[in-house]
């Protein structure tokens, strides 16, 4: 006895899913000259032809374990799975809330037809050329933008950029260290690297942070700060996002042998900017300027950053005087020196007459 045909699964659903009914008039079906039975031919004798790489209009008409089925008008199904269905993954969520039954999509097929004429499909490989799209046009306007971390490492942090993932290296985060409390939050960034073709993305937040910031920041002016690290050679102040050092010379006028005596981590304190890097995002902080009197960072260093304003006023003037006193003194040699030019230029105008002469001499002579 001969098996009856196994239906495929596309075949299964497609029995059970019929769309909207007509009910069409057996007379009216004449009137047309065109019946069910000649349309169901026709779609028969039609020859789809599908490639891989191919983008399709398709229908999702079933949910099945790990995707679901698309109609794409083939004979067979298409399949898509669980992990083509979104470019990004999260862990435990299932097909059904990503996309919808009778949800009409744009589908990549990436596969050839299996032995029931099935393909199988993706949504994920659209949605990736979308992220660079996107991306390339961010890296052109060079514009900052905020992403989210999603893990951290050794060597830095990942972030989620166009749902693609991005690194950011350790040395581009400001005023932080990357460890666990980063993953959640969303910092403002800018791209260090675009490479489509290595699927590279490496980002800052150094960049991002700096070129906004440091616009606003001056030579003098006087900020207030945390003490986020000591080493042996001075301390690491956060500024507005930002991190600068303040050297162990340039916290007091006197002597400092343990810093950990004068600056503790945590520790709110009043600095001076007296250089700055706006290119590579460093500054570099003083308190000595602020000190009304030597040695008060070590003795009170409360009286240092309440008269700190006062304190850099008076200090700025100071050394503008000075700037303006050795302007004069630099003006007054030049001076000095064009003098001496001129007489030097005259002697030499003398002796060269003196000359002159003594020739006329020596001819008369002669003749």
């Amino acid at each position: 006895m001969e098996k009856p045909k196994q239906l495929s699964r596309f075949d299964r659903i497609k029995a059970k899913y019929k769309g909207p009914q007509i009910n069409i008039n057996p007379e009216v079906e004449n009137e047309v000259g065109f019946s069910y039975a000649s349309f169901d031919e026709a779609v028969a004798a039609t020859d789809y032809s599908f490639n891989r790489n191919d983008v399709v209009k398709g229908t999702v008409v079933q949910y099945d374990k790990g995707g679901c089925i698309v109609d794409i008008g083939a004979k067979a199904s298409a399949f898509l799975p669980l992990q083509e269905a979104a470019l990004i993954q999260e862990q435990g969520r299932n097909i059904e809330s990503i996309i919808d039954i009778d949800a009409e999509r744009s589908f990549e097929i990436i596969s050839e037809e299996d032995e029931n004429g099935q393909l199988m499909v993706s949504l994920r490989r659209i949605q990736y050329r979308e992220a660079w799209e996107k991306i390339i046009a961010k890296q052109a306007t060079d514009e900052a933008f905020d992403a989210e971390c999603i893990s951290v490492n050794r060597g830095g942090a990942i972030f989620l950029v166009e749902g693609l993932r991005a690194f950011l290296p350790g040395s581009h985060l400001t005023g932080r260290l990357p460890d666990d409390d980063l993953v959640g939050q969303t910092l403002p960034l800018k791209f260090l690297e675009v490479n489509q073709d290595e699927n590279k993305l490496v980002v800052s937040n150094r960049r991002a942070v700096v070129e906004t910031q440091m616009e606003d920041l001056s030579r003098g002016d006087v900020i207030e700060g945390v003490v986020k690290a000591l080493k042996p050679y001075g301390a690491f102040v956060e500024v507005g996002g930002m991190s600068g050092l303040l050297h162990i010379s340039q916290i007091s006028m006197d002597r400092i042998v343990d810093i950990e005596k004068v600056l503790q981590p945590g520790q709110k304190i009043k600095c001076m900017i007296i250089d700055h890097d706006k290119v590579n995002g460093r500054i570099a902080l003083s308190t000595k300027t602020l000190e009304p009197e030597p040695g008060d960072m070590m003795k009170d260093p409360a009286r240092v950053y309440e008269q700190a304003e006062e304190t850099a006023r008076v200090y700025l003037e100071k050394q503008e005087a000075e700037r303006k006193k050795r302007e004069a003194s630099a003006k007054d040699i030049v001076l000095g020196l064009g003098d001496a030019l001129d007489d030097l230029s005259v002697g030499m105008e003398g002796e060269g007459s003196e000359g002159a002469d003594a020739s006329d001499n020596l001819d008369s002579l002669l003749s």
